[in-house]
């Protein structure tokens, strides 16, 4: 089993599956952020007829590349992490990591969609409100995850 069970009886995620979430989220999170500085061109106005950053295509290649390993690393959380912590957070102290970690599917599959639709089928008018409702959803998804994991300290209690 890909758990490491401690000695209050909660568990953990091996540390290549915590590594590979943070890694994948980390790069998730900047070549997205680093996609909407370069496209938006961090504020600034850029003019209609301005040619797109060289290094756009490249941070949305990117980007995909690393969608398909949090696609991967979402997949062995739900069979291995999602199943015991929901048996888990019935225990009051554990009960914010249910809301959290339904947050967190929730805006998994929210994300998946809304970069399947961009990449595939968004028309042209519908396009900026998917984008920013996926760069939204995004953000969230760090936020959310900040708050699931326990603290050590309250752990260690």
């Amino acid at each position: 089993m890909m758990r490491t069970v401690t000695a209050h009886g909660g568990h953990r995620l091996a540390p290549w599956h915590r590594q590979g979430v943070l890694l994948v989220g980390v790069v998730l999170l900047l070549t997205g952020l680093g996609w909407l500085a370069l496209h938006y061109r961090a504020g600034l106005a850029a003019a209609a007829d301005d040619l797109p950053h060289p290094l756009e295509a490249w941070a949305l290649r990117l980007h995909g590349l690393a969608a398909y390993g949090g696609l991967f690393m979402f997949g062995v959380l739900a069979a291995a992490h999602l199943p015991q912590g929901w048996r888990l957070s019935r225990r009051p102290r554990r009960a914010h990591q249910r809301a959290s970690g339904v947050m967190l599917s929730g805006l998994a599959a929210l994300l998946a969609a809304s970069g399947y639709g961009l990449y595939y089928f968004a028309p042209e008018w519908f396009r900026p409100t998917l984008g920013w409702t996926h760069a939204a959803a995004g953000l969230a998804m760090a936020a959310a995850l900040a708050w699931h994991h326990p603290r050590r300290s309250a752990a260690r209690r």
